[in-house]
């Protein structure tokens, strides 16, 4: 499989796929395709994995497509201006993903629910309980919303990230809160009560613009119904 990644801010990814290679994706992703390309809705699992990714922000059902009779073009778009990233995902990489940051990957990657171990990191850190993990064999297209930005901590190492500008992390990274210090700052800073701290080893994938972030500055010249 090849791919081409087109069109940031408002990003698609082509790719070409090998007679019987299939992708999978979730629902409304696709944009388009060649018509050899085969659709299956499938549940990719049992009943677990379907209420698993029901939970994790994505639907309950997949679509797998696959090139039949020769090679195959497809198509699949974000759902926001920003970007698209591809990571290779192995059984000694797996990645955690912000709930609905899946786009689309290979067939041989599996896509699960992943709960957030530390009760404070979940409820207080912005990123919500639970996650998406990405595990398996095989390349991985995830949406950020905004730029992306990536770093590569080393063990022990930190970065503090705002509510809703983590993208994505190996799982290899450990997630957890900190009280922003000081009333002031907590009352007039404009930035919360917390902030969610990441610790390597491993990668870590910031977004420059969180729809939660988009909406909220949006929301104050939205007419209400009240209003005359």
């Amino acid at each position: 499989m090849n791919y081409n990644i087109i069109g940031e801010p408002f990003p698609a990814v082509v790719c070409t796929l090998n007679a019987d290679e299939s992708m999978i994706t979730e629902r409304g992703s696709m944009c388009w395709m060649s018509p050899n390309m085969k659709m299956e809705t499938t549940s990719n699992g049992g009943i677990g994995k379907v209420f698993g990714r029901m939970f994790s922000g994505e639907s309950m059902f997949q679509n797998r497509y696959t090139a039949v009779g020769g090679t195959g073009t497809i198509a699949f778009a974000s759902s926001f201006p920003g970007s698209v990233r591809c990571f290779d995902i192995t059984p000694n990489n797996p990645l955690i993903v912000q709930k609905s940051g899946f786009l689309a990957s290979e067939s041989t990657v599996e896509l699960s629910v992943h709960f957030q171990k530390r009760f404070g990191a979940g409820l207080f850190g912005g990123e919500g309980f639970i996650m998406q993990k990405l595990s398996g064999f095989g390349k991985a297209f995830i949406e950020i919303d905004g730029h992306a930005v990536e770093y590569d901590l080393r063990p022990g190492q930190s970065i503090v990230v705002d509510t809703g500008y983590l993208a994505a992390m190996s799982a290899s990274c450990t997630m957890d809160i900190q009280t922003v210090r000081g009333v002031k700052n907590v009352l007039f800073g404009g930035e919360g009560f917390f902030n969610t701290v990441v610790t390597g080893p491993g990668k870590v994938l910031l977004q420059t613009m969180p729809i939660n972030a988009v909406a909220g500055s949006i929301a104050p010249y939205i007419p209400s119904g009240g209003k005359n």
